[in-house]
Order: C-alpha cells, then structure tokens, then sequence
C-alpha cells in the first residue's frame, strides 16, 4: 500500500509537468497581448506625459527629422522638443502617433465587435435550428461574400462623411461573415452533443442551450476570431485612409500615410512621416496575429502537441 502511494506521489516534474503546460499561459498569445496592452497603454497614457496639441496642422516647425538623425543639407537640425521629428504640415510626429494609434484600434474593436456580434447570432441560430433557417442563412452569408468588399467600401467612404464611428460602421458591415460561418460549423457538430441532449431532454429553452451550454465551449473559437476581425478591421481602414477616405478631424495612422504619401515623403526622404506609422501597424497585426495564434492551440490541444 504504501508502495502504491509512493508511485503516486511522483513529483510532478518527473514527468516534464510546469507551469507552463497550463493552456491560458500559452507564450504565443502572453506575447500578442502584451504588444497590444502596451499600444493600449501608450494610448491612454500618452496623452498625460505629451502634448497630444501637437498634432494639429502648424503647431510645431515643419520638417524636422527625429533626434538622433544628424543635420545635413536636406533636414534642418532637430529639436529636442520634437524627438520623433515633424512634418510639411507642422504636426509632430510623436502626438500623430499617441493620438492616431488609439483611433486606429478603436476603429478595430468596433468593427470587430458588431461583426462578432452579428456572426455569433446568425451563427447560433443557423447552426443550431437547421432546416429552412440554416438554408436561409446560409443563402445569405454566402451571396455576401461574391460582393467586392473594398469596391463597395471604396464607394461608401467617398459618399458618407467619414468619422471614426462611420468607419468602423462600413467595415463592421463586412465583419460579420467570418463569425458566422465559424460558429455555424461548430454548433452543427455541437448540436448532437450529449450535453446539449441532457440539456433538451432537461427542457431547456432554446436561447438557454445555445448561449449557456454551447457558447462557453466556444470561448477560445470566439476569442481568436474577435482577434483575427480586429487585425483585418484595422487593416481594411487603413486601406481606406491611405486613399484619403478616412477621418480628417481625428488623426489615424492610415490618415499619417495619406499625407505622407501626398507629400512625397519617399521621394524626399522624409522617411519618419510614414515609417512611424507603419511601425506601430506592424507591431499591431503582430500582435493580434500571435494572439490568435495562441488562441488556437489553447482550442485545439493537438496544435500543443498534445495527443487525444
């Protein structure tokens, strides 16, 4: 007996058990949120150490390069005032970028959030009711998707006062197919669950099975979608914007690279008015890349390598 109790008193990392092989703490998606919490934060906090004024056209000198760059005949010296240097307009480029990356994500998080919304109730409701509303549904999700999405954005950012709300609108407009294809493929194989039979047979409502017996086991699902939406919102606005279809009032990066590219930074090497923002861009996509990334295998265990 004691023997017996021995054998089962085997230290966990005898057999190669850490911290680590918790699911939640997957380093693919510790990474991914801590590049967009840290874009999160210097948005919030941005604004209490920096003039955020300075993004306003003339409120600084026009072209200055960024601090470490050396003085030549082409960039007049920098000022420690403008570290990240100044633009044709006389913006600066360290307020562009503490104002127009919080826009920028809250341009994603819209449209993601209505589309998401969307996709989980068509979603439900085609996959778990079936027959004439799963045909219905199904109709529809796949005619949208033969329609040109950045020929009809194009069309209705050129028409419709553009704000940072209208933009997430129009995007959100699209936002909602993805979801619903996923979600309807995972409540059709969930549907015949024995939960969700226990659950019929128990007399639950129909709404109570899908959203309080189903939805938890979709967490993770959701989640790496929600993340994907986000990155492709933000991607499809500054698609947008770098045509000159985005805000005008509110700086966004999409909007920085407009202007950049209208005034010829690349041919004048003025390469800090549109490589900033396409920094933090990148930084962006990586980040929610990576936690949609660590999502899936956090869903999907043999992704972790872990045999059924």
């Amino acid at each position: 007996m004691a023997t017996a109790t021995a054998e089962q008193a085997v230290p966990r990392k005898a057999a190669g058990i850490n911290l680590w092989d918790y699911p939640w703490l997957n380093p693919k998606l510790l990474i991914g949120a801590t590049l967009v919490i840290l874009i999160v934060i210097m948005g919030l906090i941005g604004p209490l150490l920096w003039d955020v004024t300075l993004a306003r056209v003339g409120t600084s000198p026009l072209n200055l390069p960024p601090f470490w760059v050396k003085e030549s005949d082409l960039h007049p010296p920098s000022h420690p005032a403008h570290p990240l240097g100044t633009d044709n307009s006389g913006r600066d480029m360290l307020a562009l970028i503490l104002t127009g990356a919080p826009s920028s994500l809250q341009v994603g998080f819209i449209a993601a959030g209505v589309g998401m919304t969307l996709g989980v109730i068509l979603g439900f409701t085609s996959g778990f009711l079936g027959g004439w509303v799963d045909n219905v549904i199904r109709t529809i999700v796949d005619a949208s998707l033969t329609i040109p999405q950045l020929l009809v954005l194009i069309v209705l950012a050129s028409y419709v006062r553009p704000t940072v709300m209208t933009m997430a609108l129009l995007l959100a407009a699209f936002a909602w197919r993805g979801p619903t294809r996923l979600i309807r493929a995972q409540a059709l194989s969930m549907r015949e669950q024995g939960y969700v039979r226990m659950a019929r047979l128990a007399g639950s409502s129909t709404l109570s099975i899908m959203f309080r017996e189903m939805m938890p086991n979709l967490l993770p699902y959701l989640a790496a979608s929600l993340a994907g939406n986000i990155s492709g919102a933000i991607l499809g606005a500054t698609g947008l914007e770098a045509l000159g279809l985005g805000p005008t009032r509110v700086p966004t990066l999409g909007m920085t690279i407009y202007y950049s590219i209208r005034a010829s930074a690349v041919l004048r090497g003025m390469w800090w008015w549109w490589g900033f923002p396409i920094v933090v861009l990148v930084i962006i996509f990586t980040g929610f890349f990576m936690i949609a990334i660590g999502l899936d295998e956090i869903a999907n265990p043999r992704l972790r390598g872990i045999k059924a």
